[in-house]
């Protein structure tokens, strides 16, 4: 189709060969599209002459373009035609000749490397013929077998296709030795090796130690040196044994054996000979084996520390009927702590020390015989010494068994799968975990069997107590000690396992028993009932009750002494009397490197310090609530009222009565009384308020009463709001004064109490903390006594100043004043 036919179908190409649409003039259906579509072609016919005109114009600087390329083609192909006469003339001699040249010096590289290699062949034949036949003349008349040994120890560095070959297999048999070399060699490593082993063994029993290292740097010469190690391990292994066994018998069977930790004993002086025969021994087998080779050496002994520690263990558990005790402990009903927890029966509560308290625990005698408590604990500080030498002794192997290139401490495969690890596990960790937490459970039981608290306590401000605080019952001191005492056992056995389940099992113990006991006691027998409606508990009830929160609050500081003491601590093992590195990390690293133990380890026992501190704060809550509720709070009204009784602070009546109104005169000599020590008001409060949480501040510590103070001044605060707010419309401007005056005294006396009587370690701070209570009473009184040009101030800065009030309250407080 042609141009002229593409726009009489209404097509057309645009400059850039895009399509463009032209109206169809077939489908014209009126004279004006007939105009459109002739303008269109029109238009059309205009650009196509333009673009024809402009490629016209041009056609001259393309034809002279043109010229000047043919040109240059001229001059290049001139050019390239001298190239290669260049090149086929002069480079081609060049270019053979230096390949000839390259040909010549490869042939004579390989010429050069094959006399060489020939070479070599030559002199290692002529050194393997030389050591064949000084072997053959040392092991002959002479006898010389470290000199047999170092030209087997020459020939081992030959290589095997030399040994093996047909040329050293026609050069190196002669008369004297008409054996291939090969054979030669073996042979005389044969022969030389039975010799070695027959002379060790000789030197052994003579106890000959020179001949016995003689022989024994021998053996890796002859390429003998896994026989040699295995030899001397069986050697050193003699000596473990017999050593073992006479310390064993020293004591076995009579009564040395149950005293001293006989068997702790017998266990650390077998470990210890075999950490003696590594460190001395180590050496020789690291310079003559080679570095690595002292593990075969290590993995032997072990076998023979299995067996002598095999049977050191179980002499020692059946000398102490170690099964038979497991026995009696898993059976050990704990019927004291069972029926504390039980339901009172009895329909009221009992004392610890009451008569039929003690006649329960004469009837538990033939109980408590059934499980020797001193026998317990002699066997757990045996267990524990075993246990702590065994993580020692495993640590000590894994060092001496690490990679050169390993900063990682990993136990060794041969030590973990050992029968000596399984027997530990079997007759050490098992029963030290069941017999410590027998131990702890126990130890609590007969704690609270024979608990005794402070007899002169009482709350009567002319008895002071004559003892020293805090004042507790005996139980916390003896079951913090026994809780010291199982955490120090446990860390000294070094032993990860243990830790991880002893320290959770002191924390169920506390949680459970101790906190429960303290707990079902001040629920069913120290309870601060009144005896009549309305009146207060009795006297001796309300000390019990603040004695036993005593008792939490200092477990809580026990626990976290303790613990901090493990975690940081620097000074000696209590356990075992050992120093350990000082390290701001404390014990822990030093008794558990091996990988992430130290942490896991840290971790538990901060679990357990948080675990009871959140328990035992719970309860001291709870317990100081109620001390709040059934002893304070019924007291704060009436302190109030009688420290305000017959106090007003309205203008004085026209009809001259004198019933508390104020005067010039009266405010004069309030300010003079004020300046003399204080308002009668303070004075009143101070002496209630003293009588009321003094004698309970001298028997609680001070965390306690500090928590206590501060829930009995927010309550407090709220009654004295609410009697500020009752004196609205009875308070003139001078009596706004004496108002805040009042209230700032009984405010100051309410939180001298806390820094007079709160120790150091729990109320530090408390005389600014508690007065933040009173915020909002000192704000109200002090917007009732500005003047107008101070409360302009105040709401022009929006209330900043007294921002405890809202305007509501801001503007009340400031009516009250008429």
């Amino acid at each position: 189709m042609d141009q002229n036919d593409g726009l009489i179908n209404g097509v057309s190409a645009n400059e850039d060969g895009e399509a463009e649409a032209i109206p169809d003039i077939f489908n014209a259906s009126s004279v004006a599209d007939i105009k459109a579509t002739l303008s269109a072609l029109q238009d059309r016919e205009a650009s196509v002459t333009a673009r024809l005109e402009a490629l016209v114009a041009s056609q001259k600087d393309f034809s002279r373009e043109l010229g000047r390329l043919d040109i240059l083609r001229a001059r290049i192909g001139s050019q390239a035609s001298n190239t290669r006469a260049i090149s086929h003339g002069m480079l081609s001699e060049t270019a053979a000749t230096a390949h000839r040249i390259s040909s010549a010096v490869h042939r004579l590289d390989l010429e050069q490397s094959r006399v060489k290699t020939t070479l070599e062949m030559v002199e290692q034949v002529m050194e393997l013929k030389a050591c064949v036949l000084g072997v053959a003349g040392s092991m002959g008349a002479s006898q010389d077998w470290e000199t047999a040994a170092s030209y087997l120890n020459r020939a081992s560095r030959i290589s095997p296709e030399i040994i093996n070959g047909a040329f050293a297999a026609d050069i190196v048999p002669t008369a004297e030795v008409p054996d291939p070399p090969a054979v030669t060699l073996e042979n005389a490593a044969e022969s030389l090796c039975g010799l070695f082993l027959r002379e060790f063994d000789r030197a052994v029993k003579e106890n000959d130690g020179a001949k016995i290292t003689r022989f024994f740097k021998l053996f890796p010469l002859i390429d003998r040196s896994a026989v040699g190690l295995d030899v001397y391990g069986r050697y050193v292994c003699q000596g473990v044994a017999s050593r073992a066994r006479t310390n064993l018998n020293t004591g076995t069977g009579g009564a040395q054996s149950k005293e001293g930790y006989f068997y702790a004993s017998a266990l650390t002086k077998l470990f210890e000979h075999i950490a003696q025969i590594v460190e001395s021994h180590g050496g020789l087998v690291e310079r003559h084996y080679g570095p690595g080779n002292m593990s075969r050496v290590i993995e032997r002994l072990q076998v023979e520390a299995d067996v002598q520690g095999g049977i050191i263990l179980e002499t020692w558990s059946d000398e102490w009927h170690v099964d038979r005790k497991l026995t009696d402990i898993k059976s050990y009903a704990f019927t004291f702590l069972v029926q504390s927890f039980l339901p009172n029966t009895r329909g009221g509560p009992q004392r610890t020390n009451s008569p039929g308290t003690r006649d329960g625990a004469s009837q538990r005698t033939s109980e408590d015989e059934g499980v020797d408590m001193k026998e317990i604990d002699g066997i757990l500080n045996e267990m524990s010494l075993m246990l702590g030498r065994w993580s020692l002794y495993s640590r000590f192997l894994a060092d001496k068994c690490r990679a050169v290139d390993s900063e990682e401490l990993v136990l060794p495969n041969f030590l973990l799968e050992s029968p000596l690890c399984q027997k530990v596990n079997e007759r050490l960790v098992s029963p030290f975990n069941l017999m410590t937490t027998f131990f702890l459970r126990r130890s609590v039981e007969k704690a609270f069997q024979i608990d005794e608290p402070p007899s002169d306590l009482t709350l009567n401000l002319q008895r002071p107590p004559t003892s020293n605080p805090p004042y507790i019952t005996s139980a916390v001191d003896d079951i913090m000690y026994i809780v010291n005492k199982v955490l120090e056992q446990s860390l000294a056995t070094g032993h990860k396992p243990i830790v991880m389940n002893v320290v959770p099992t002191i924390a169920r113990v506390l949680g459970s028993d101790f906190i429960g006991m303290i707990q079902r006691k001040m629920r069913d027998e120290t309870y601060p009932r009144p005896v009549v409606p309305g009146g207060p508990p009795p006297e001796a009830v309300v000390v019990s009750f603040l004695v036993l929160i005593n008792n939490l609050d200092v477990a809580i500081d026990y626990i976290n002494r303790i613990l901090k003491n493990f975690l940081e601590s620097d000074g000696a093992n209590g356990a075992t009397g050992e120093p350990h590195n000082r390290d701001s990390g404390g014990r822990i690293p030093h008794l558990f490197p091996l990988d992430n133990d130290a942490e896991a380890v840290a971790g538990a026992l901060r679990s357990l310090s948080s675990s009871f501190e959140s328990k035992a704060q719970d309860l001291i809550g709870d317990g100081i609530q109620v001390v709040f509720n059934n002893v304070v709070k019924t007291r704060l009204r009436p302190i109030l009222a009688d420290a305000f009784r017959d106090f007003e602070y309205e203008p004085r009546g026209g009809d001259g009565d004198q019933g508390g109104g104020l005067d010039d005169e009266e405010i004069a000599a309030s300010e003079l009384d004020s300046s003399a020590g204080g308002s009668e008001v303070r004075r009143r409060f101070m002496t209630s308020w003293r009588e009321l949480l003094v004698p309970i501040s001298r028997i609680l510590t001070g965390r306690a009463f500090d928590r206590l103070l501060g829930v009995t001044i927010a309550s407090l605060a709220r009654l004295l709001e609410k009697r500020i707010w009752s004196y609205h419309g009875r308070v003139n401007a001078l009596g706004a004064t004496r108002l805040e005056r009042d209230i700032t005294g009984v405010i100051s006396a309410a939180v001298d109490i806390g820094e007079s009587y709160v120790s150091a370690d729990g109320g530090g701070g408390s005389r600014y903390r508690h007065r933040e209570a009173f915020g909002r009473c000192t704000q109200i009184v002090m917007v009732m006594g500005l003047e107008e040009e101070e409360w302009d101030e105040i709401e022009k800065s929006g209330g900043d100043m007294v921002d405890k009030l809202s305007a509501e309250e801001r503007s009340r407080a400031r009516a009250m004043v008429v």
